[in-house]
């Protein structure tokens, strides 16, 4: 079986197609460079994800902060992240790179703050 992907990580964009035999890749065709290979193998094998959220600030000039996973996360997991972080809040103030929830869901992957937000 064929399947084509388009490959995210540089601004080229590569339509890199693929050819499956049982689901194991038999060969890859497309990438101009190795990211690009090594892009596909992962989205067959395990999609990677990263989400951009954001969180409930106490106290703060602003009510929420923007957050980011510090890793992407297994795209299977990304539901089970989101439902977790939805219960999160945060005191001011709070600076860029801040932890927010460490180690989250046990998966050694920390929500990080990406703004800074005053105290009123």
């Amino acid at each position: 079986m064929k399947k084509i992907f388009t490959c995210i990580i540089c601004p080229n964009g590569c339509e890199v197609e693929v050819e499956l035999k049982n689901n194991i890749i038999d060969n890859i065709e497309g990438a101009t460079c190795k990211k690009g290979k090594e892009y596909v193998i992962q989205e067959i094998s395990n999609p990677q994800r990263n989400i951009a959220t954001s969180v409930k600030v106490l106290n703060g000039d602003l009510d929420i902060v923007s957050v980011r996973l510090n890793k992407s996360i297994s795209k299977s997991m990304i539901f089970d992240v989101m439902k977790e972080i939805k219960t999160l809040e945060v005191k001011a103030p709070v600076k860029i790179g801040d932890i927010i929830k460490s180690n989250i869901l046990n998966l050694d992957v920390d929500v990080i703050a990406t703004k800074n937000i005053d105290s009123i």
